[in-house]
Protein backbone atom coordinates (compact mmCIF):
# COMPACT_ATOMS: atom_id res chain seq x y z
CA UNK A 1 0.00 0.00 0.00
CA UNK A 2 2.74 2.49 0.83
CA UNK A 3 4.81 1.64 -2.36
CA UNK A 4 1.99 2.67 -4.42
CA UNK A 5 1.00 5.16 -2.79
CA UNK A 6 4.69 6.34 -3.08
CA UNK A 7 4.54 5.55 -7.17
CA UNK A 8 1.18 7.52 -7.47
CA UNK A 9 2.54 10.31 -5.55
CA UNK A 10 5.55 10.76 -8.03
CA UNK A 11 2.93 10.80 -10.76
CA UNK A 12 1.61 13.88 -8.96
CA UNK A 13 4.66 15.50 -8.16
CA UNK A 14 5.93 14.97 -12.17
CA UNK A 15 2.41 16.39 -13.36
CA UNK A 16 3.10 19.78 -11.63
CA UNK A 17 5.77 20.29 -13.70
CA UNK A 18 3.75 19.15 -17.05
CA UNK A 19 4.68 21.33 -19.27
CA UNK A 20 8.07 20.27 -19.56
CA UNK A 21 7.44 16.23 -20.03
CA UNK A 22 7.15 14.55 -22.77
CA UNK A 23 4.31 11.79 -23.24
CA UNK A 24 7.18 9.98 -24.34
CA UNK A 25 9.19 9.68 -21.57
CA UNK A 26 6.29 7.04 -19.96
CA UNK A 27 6.40 4.87 -23.64
CA UNK A 28 7.79 1.85 -20.58
CA UNK A 29 5.38 2.55 -17.81
CA UNK A 30 2.45 0.47 -17.47
CA UNK A 31 -0.65 -0.31 -17.44
CA UNK A 32 -0.76 0.99 -21.29
CA UNK A 33 -3.75 3.65 -21.42
CA UNK A 34 -5.58 2.80 -24.47
CA UNK A 35 -8.50 5.01 -24.02
CA UNK A 36 -10.51 3.57 -26.70
CA UNK A 37 -10.41 0.51 -24.88
CA UNK A 38 -10.63 2.51 -21.18
CA UNK A 39 -13.98 4.70 -22.05
CA UNK A 40 -15.96 2.03 -23.62
CA UNK A 41 -19.05 1.87 -21.51
CA UNK A 42 -20.02 3.39 -18.79
CA UNK A 43 -16.86 5.23 -16.73
CA UNK A 44 -17.85 7.62 -13.23
CA UNK A 45 -15.60 10.11 -12.52
CA UNK A 46 -15.12 13.13 -9.44
CA UNK A 47 -13.63 16.35 -9.94
CA UNK A 48 -12.31 19.25 -8.09
CA UNK A 49 -11.19 22.41 -9.78
CA UNK A 50 -8.83 24.89 -7.57
CA UNK A 51 -7.72 28.47 -8.87
CA UNK A 52 -4.08 29.43 -8.86
CA UNK A 53 -3.99 29.71 -5.35
CA UNK A 54 -4.88 26.19 -4.49
CA UNK A 55 -8.29 27.30 -3.21
CA UNK A 56 -11.27 24.68 -4.05
CA UNK A 57 -13.67 26.84 -6.40
CA UNK A 58 -15.82 23.58 -7.68
CA UNK A 59 -16.50 19.91 -6.88
CA UNK A 60 -17.95 18.11 -9.26
CA UNK A 61 -18.94 14.05 -10.71
CA UNK A 62 -19.25 13.35 -14.07
CA UNK A 63 -21.14 9.91 -15.63
CA UNK A 64 -19.43 9.34 -19.24
CA UNK A 65 -20.57 7.04 -21.81
CA UNK A 66 -18.45 5.85 -24.37
CA UNK A 67 -18.69 4.09 -27.40
CA UNK A 68 -15.87 3.31 -29.98
CA UNK A 69 -16.84 2.09 -33.75
CA UNK A 70 -13.09 1.52 -34.69
CA UNK A 71 -12.26 4.66 -36.02
CA UNK A 72 -14.17 7.44 -33.59
CA UNK A 73 -14.27 7.51 -29.79
CA UNK A 74 -17.11 9.19 -28.96
CA UNK A 75 -17.46 9.78 -25.31
CA UNK A 76 -21.11 11.52 -23.83
CA UNK A 77 -20.05 12.87 -19.83
CA UNK A 78 -22.66 14.91 -18.24
CA UNK A 79 -21.18 16.97 -14.76
CA UNK A 80 -23.59 17.35 -12.03
CA UNK A 81 -21.42 20.25 -10.01
CA UNK A 82 -21.83 19.99 -6.14
CA UNK A 83 -23.97 23.55 -6.56
CA UNK A 84 -26.52 21.63 -8.68
CA UNK A 85 -25.43 23.11 -11.70
CA UNK A 86 -24.93 20.38 -14.38
CA UNK A 87 -23.72 20.44 -18.08
CA UNK A 88 -23.25 18.21 -20.53
CA UNK A 89 -19.91 17.71 -23.15
CA UNK A 90 -19.72 14.99 -25.94
CA UNK A 91 -16.29 14.67 -27.30
CA UNK A 92 -15.33 12.70 -30.80
CA UNK A 93 -12.28 11.46 -30.64
CA UNK A 94 -10.15 9.79 -33.60
CA UNK A 95 -7.07 8.31 -33.42
CA UNK A 96 -4.64 9.56 -35.58
CA UNK A 97 -1.74 6.54 -35.48
CA UNK A 98 -0.65 4.48 -32.72
CA UNK A 99 0.40 7.43 -30.04
CA UNK A 100 -1.42 10.58 -31.69
CA UNK A 101 -5.57 11.48 -30.47
CA UNK A 102 -7.53 14.64 -32.58
CA UNK A 103 -10.75 15.43 -30.76
CA UNK A 104 -13.57 17.69 -31.23
CA UNK A 105 -16.80 19.38 -29.24
CA UNK A 106 -18.84 21.94 -29.47
CA UNK A 107 -16.42 24.10 -26.61
CA UNK A 108 -13.46 23.13 -27.65
CA UNK A 109 -11.39 25.72 -30.40
CA UNK A 110 -10.05 23.67 -33.08
CA UNK A 111 -8.95 20.18 -32.23
CA UNK A 112 -7.48 18.61 -29.73
CA UNK A 113 -4.41 17.07 -29.70
CA UNK A 114 -3.78 13.93 -27.88
CA UNK A 115 -0.39 11.91 -27.82
CA UNK A 116 0.15 8.67 -25.81
CA UNK A 117 2.87 6.47 -24.32
CA UNK A 118 2.67 3.94 -22.40
CA UNK A 119 0.15 4.77 -19.12
CA UNK A 120 0.35 8.41 -20.18
CA UNK A 121 -1.76 10.80 -22.44
CA UNK A 122 -1.28 14.28 -23.15
CA UNK A 123 -4.39 16.30 -24.06
CA UNK A 124 -3.59 20.36 -25.17
CA UNK A 125 -6.70 21.95 -26.61
CA UNK A 126 -8.55 25.72 -25.85
CA UNK A 127 -11.95 25.69 -25.13
CA UNK A 128 -14.78 28.59 -23.96
CA UNK A 129 -14.93 27.80 -20.45
CA UNK A 130 -18.58 28.71 -19.08
CA UNK A 131 -17.80 31.44 -16.89
CA UNK A 132 -21.00 33.28 -15.38
CA UNK A 133 -23.55 33.92 -18.06
CA UNK A 134 -20.40 34.02 -20.12
CA UNK A 135 -17.19 32.14 -21.44
CA UNK A 136 -13.73 32.79 -21.33
CA UNK A 137 -11.60 31.29 -23.37
CA UNK A 138 -8.75 29.26 -22.10
CA UNK A 139 -5.71 26.71 -23.06
CA UNK A 140 -5.59 22.87 -21.27
CA UNK A 141 -2.54 21.29 -20.45
CA UNK A 142 -4.04 17.67 -19.86
CA UNK A 143 -2.40 14.81 -18.47
CA UNK A 144 -4.02 11.58 -17.57
CA UNK A 145 -2.04 8.16 -16.05
CA UNK A 146 -3.47 4.68 -15.52
CA UNK A 147 -2.74 3.01 -12.32
CA UNK A 148 -2.20 -0.86 -11.61
CA UNK A 149 -5.64 -0.17 -10.06
CA UNK A 150 -7.07 0.91 -13.32
CA UNK A 151 -7.92 4.22 -11.82
CA UNK A 152 -6.92 6.73 -14.73
CA UNK A 153 -6.08 10.02 -12.50
CA UNK A 154 -6.12 13.13 -14.69
CA UNK A 155 -4.64 16.56 -13.98
CA UNK A 156 -5.34 19.41 -16.19
CA UNK A 157 -3.58 23.18 -15.99
CA UNK A 158 -6.15 26.13 -16.93
CA UNK A 159 -3.87 29.26 -18.27
CA UNK A 160 -4.65 32.19 -20.60
CA UNK A 161 -2.41 34.29 -22.04
CA UNK A 162 0.54 32.04 -20.43
CA UNK A 163 -0.73 32.38 -17.22
CA UNK A 164 -2.07 29.64 -14.98
CA UNK A 165 -5.30 30.32 -12.95
CA UNK A 166 -6.26 26.79 -12.35
CA UNK A 167 -6.05 23.20 -12.21
CA UNK A 168 -9.02 20.53 -12.49
CA UNK A 169 -8.15 16.93 -11.30
CA UNK A 170 -10.21 13.93 -11.66
CA UNK A 171 -10.13 10.44 -10.51
CA UNK A 172 -11.96 8.15 -13.00
CA UNK A 173 -13.35 4.53 -12.01
CA UNK A 174 -15.10 2.15 -14.03
CA UNK A 175 -18.90 1.65 -12.12
CA UNK A 176 -18.40 -1.97 -12.26
CA UNK A 177 -15.07 -1.66 -10.14
CA UNK A 178 -16.55 1.15 -8.05
CA UNK A 179 -18.69 -1.83 -6.79
CA UNK A 180 -16.00 -3.75 -5.24
CA UNK A 181 -13.61 -1.24 -4.23
CA UNK A 182 -12.91 -0.89 -0.96
CA UNK A 183 -12.39 1.82 1.21
CA UNK A 184 -8.76 1.15 1.28
CA UNK A 185 -8.31 2.54 -2.47
CA UNK A 186 -10.68 5.34 -1.99
CA UNK A 187 -8.72 6.23 1.18
CA UNK A 188 -5.47 5.82 -1.03
CA UNK A 189 -6.85 8.31 -3.35
CA UNK A 190 -7.61 10.60 -0.94
CA UNK A 191 -4.14 9.92 0.52
CA UNK A 192 -1.68 10.95 -2.34
CA UNK A 193 -4.31 14.20 -3.56
CA UNK A 194 -3.76 15.74 -0.25
CA UNK A 195 0.37 14.97 -0.03
CA UNK A 196 0.66 16.43 -3.71
CA UNK A 197 -0.96 19.68 -3.55
CA UNK A 198 1.15 19.50 -0.07
CA UNK A 199 4.24 18.75 -1.86
CA UNK A 200 4.00 21.26 -5.06
CA UNK A 201 1.91 24.68 -2.85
Amino acid sequence: MVGRIAITVAAFLMLNGCTKMKPVEFKDQSPVLLIEDYFQGSTKAWGIFEDRFGTLRRQFVVEITGTWDGAVLQLDERFQYADGETDRRVWRIRKTDDHTYEGEADDVIGKAKGEAYGNALNWRYDMDLKVGDGTVRVQFDDWMFLQPSNVLMNRAKVSKFGIEVGSVTLAFIKPEKALHMSGEVLSEWLTVHESARGAIQ
